[in-house]
């Protein structure tokens, strides 16, 4: 396995969501559920996602059950307070630009030791951003709306400093 490289990130937000809160017509609003799903840590299952989350263990989310995303890439033009509860992501970091990292393994030094994602694909944002964060905010968040991943390592990831390493050669998910 080659570490291709090493950057200092933090770990703003995770957000743990046990209910689809944006089904729907955004007309409509988001569904009932608490008002704030953010948590100070959360455990992650190889191939199944983040335990409590909605789409945790769900087949047809396998290759997708964690999002990712870049605080700087954040519409804070259109709403100052914008974060995941907003964005319905799970888990926001400071300091990389993972949208550039679609087909790679990115590693996050976890509470528990290394846990590896397998970056899938973009997150693309819906028209529900418009109504979460702000009017524009769809546009705003084109080709930086985050990355949806699977999880290739258990571990546990909480807020904070840590690393974040992109490798090669990671042995895929059996």
């Amino acid at each position: 396995m080659k570490e291709v490289e090493v950057v200092r990130v933090e770990v703003v937000e995770l957000l743990v969501s046990a209910s689809h809160r944006l089904a729907g017509r955004p007309a409509d609003g988001p569904s009932e559920g608490p008002d704030d799903e953010r948590v100070r840590q959360v455990e992650v299952r190889r191939g199944l996602g983040l335990v409590g989350d909605r789409y945790f263990g769900r087949p047809a989310h396998k290759d997708a059950s964690v999002t990712v995303m870049s605080a700087e890439n954040l519409p804070r033009h259109i709403d100052p307070a914008v974060g995941l509860r907003h964005t319905r992501r799970n888990i926001l970091l400071r300091g990389v630009d993972v949208d550039a990292y679609v087909g790679s393994t990115i590693v996050l030094d976890g509470v528990s030791g290394p846990v590896a994602f397998a970056v899938n694909r973009p997150a693309r944002p819906c028209a529900w951003m418009d109504v979460t964060v702000g009017p524009g905010a769809q546009r705003a968040l084109r080709g930086k709306g985050g990355v949806r991943c699977t999880p290739l390592t258990d571990g546990v990831l909480a807020l904070g400093r840590t690393r974040f390493r992109v490798v090669d050669g990671w042995p895929s998910p059996a």
